[in-house]
């Protein structure tokens, strides 16, 4: 009897472990999960923050802004049922200041107009500006996607931040082809304005009463005209040049025997 109540004990204590090792293992792997998705709302946080934050480089609407503002929100909710004290507290901050900010932009309708916006001069917020539109392009198709955004907006947006990438890549080429100018890499301008002109086309030809387009069109036929005409009088200097050489070439080259 003693016996049997012994082997009674030590099973009951195995299965006690065993269950005990089971709820710690679905602790640990809760609190793995909480982490990771913490982790994953902070990643949302701080890219839609840093998106935010350089909106002011360039011409966006107020729509784009709004939709940056509810993917912030939504990440400061989730992160606030992911977190205890302290850090739950500044959470629940953030969402409150978040909140009134988005109360005092409803309603509001500012879409500025994509003519003003101009190239940074500065080679590193040239970069922040095509990071940065490349990112928002990302959100604002992965919040259509979610049904967050009306399929207006989505297409109006969209096709603003597309204009916005032709103009920055426009602007590029025809900067560089004119610092390759000023090297005397006559090839290498001529190459990039034609690809300016060809994008300039393109683009006219979807938006033909866009003032830009006219305007950056008569920059690079300018442009062009200036490489042409500096190639053509660095010519005759070359052939000058290679001429002196052969007569050079003649007049000290083995006299032949006759």
């Amino acid at each position: 009897m003693i016996f049997t109540l012994v082997l009674l004990s030590i099973g009951a204590l195995l299965l006690l472990v065993i269950v005990i090792n089971v709820i710690q293992q679905q602790k640990e792997k809760a609190e793995a999960e909480r982490r990771m998705e913490l982790a994953r709302q902070r990643a949302i946080l701080d890219e839609t923050e840093g998106v935010l934050s350089n909106t002011g480089m360039m011409p966006c609407s107020s729509y784009i802004v709004m939709i940056l503002y509810r993917r912030i929100q939504e990440a400061l909710s989730n992160a606030v049922n992911l977190t205890v004290p302290p850090q739950k507290n500044d959470y629940q901050r953030r969402l409150l200041d978040l909140q009134a900010q988005i109360e005092t932009l409803q309603g509001t309708s500012n879409v500025p107009p994509i003519e003003s916006f101009r190239l940074p001069d500065n080679d590193k917020q040239v970069l922040v500006v095509v990071q940065t539109l490349k990112k928002l392009k990302a959100i604002l198709r992965a919040e259509h996607n979610k049904g967050k955004v009306d399929p207006t907006v989505f297409a109006e947006e969209e096709n603003r931040i597309d204009s916005l990438q032709l103009r920055i890549n426009v602007d590029s080429m025809i900067s560089r082809a004119r610092a390759a100018c000023f090297m005397k890499q006559y090839g290498s301008a001529k190459q990039m304005v034609s690809k300016a002109l060809a994008t300039l086309h393109a683009i006219k030809a979807q938006t033909p009463n866009d003032p830009f387009i006219g305007r950056k069109v008569d920059e690079a036929k300018q442009l062009l005209d200036e490489i042409m005409g500096a190639q053509k009088m660095s010519e005759p200097a070359g052939r000058q040049k290679r001429s002196e050489e052969d007569d050079l070439d003649m007049l000290f080259q083995p006299k032949k025997k006759w």
